[in-house]
């Protein structure tokens, strides 16, 4: 019997605490806004949705090596000597047709590490958060304002330059080397004067041999003396040797 008025009790208890929380905003004025006919102001730093201004795109690719999931893609075209791209908002002169400037938002991870290194500050965040879509490829934003066949043309462009001027090089490098057999060819034919000047040297250093030969000659002659009056010293102690025994007898 006690277990049914506790029951009871902690019902009624329960009850009351939860009313009481109800009741309290019940005299307060309602927060609730009606989005999204209505919306929240955002912080002045809030990282959303990127946009890129591309009048001030320069094309330099600093944004995409800087961000840590790949979600930006750059492809540039180098412009024609002729072509006037004109400057950016801080004075930078454009020299490449950018043809490729696409963001995956889907990868994005909202880091801003590809504001910091644009030199000209055309990407930055903004505060747009609803850009939800049914199908992904839809959250690849193409910033690029040049046309599908405009961007085809420049790059044609750039590739007939780049042959025209290639076989200008090849000509005038053939050039240089005709003009150059030209110049050999025209050249007179130089007489062999080294090899008579070396001849006389050749007939001294020969003098000069045979100038050692005499020499070398009478080195022998004298040792020949030499060993005539070795020979002879000899006989004449053998003629003393003969004398003496005369004496004797």
């Amino acid at each position: 019997m006690s277990q049914y008025f506790k029951n009871i009790w902690s019902a009624i208890s329960t009850i009351s605490i939860g009313m009481k929380v109800t009741f309290k905003h019940l005299f307060v004025p309602a927060v609730t806004i009606q989005y999204p006919d209505v919306k929240l102001e955002l912080p002045e730093r809030e990282r959303n949705r990127l946009y890129v201004n591309m009048d001030d795109c320069i094309g330099c690719d600093q944004c995409s090596r800087a961000c840590p999931v790949n979600c930006i893609e750059i492809e540039t075209v180098k412009s024609l000597p002729e072509e006037d791209l004109g400057k950016t908002s801080n004075g930078k002169k454009k020299a490449l047709w950018v043809t490729k400037f696409d963001i995956d938002i889907a990868k994005c991870c909202f880091c801003q590490l590809c504001v910091f290194p644009c030199p000209t500050e055309c990407i930055y965040m903004t505060d747009v958060y609803e850009f939800s879509e049914f199908k992904r490829d839809n959250l690849i934003y193409d910033y690029a304002t040049l046309s599908p066949e405009e961007r085809v043309q420049k790059k044609l462009n750039y590739e007939k330059f780049e042959a025209q001027k290639a076989a200008e090089k090849a000509a005038a490098a053939a050039a240089a080397a005709a003009a150059k057999a030209k110049a050999q060819e025209s050249k007179p034919a130089t007489p062999e004067s080294k090899p008579e000047n070396k001849e006389p040297n050749a007939e001294k250093k020969e003098g000069k041999v045979e100038a050692k030969e005499p020499k070398s000659e009478g080195k022998t002659l004298n040792q020949e003396n030499k060993t005539d009056k070795a020979e002879s010293k000899p006989a004449d102690n053998e003629s003393k040797t003969d004398n003496q025994e005369d004496k004797t007898d």
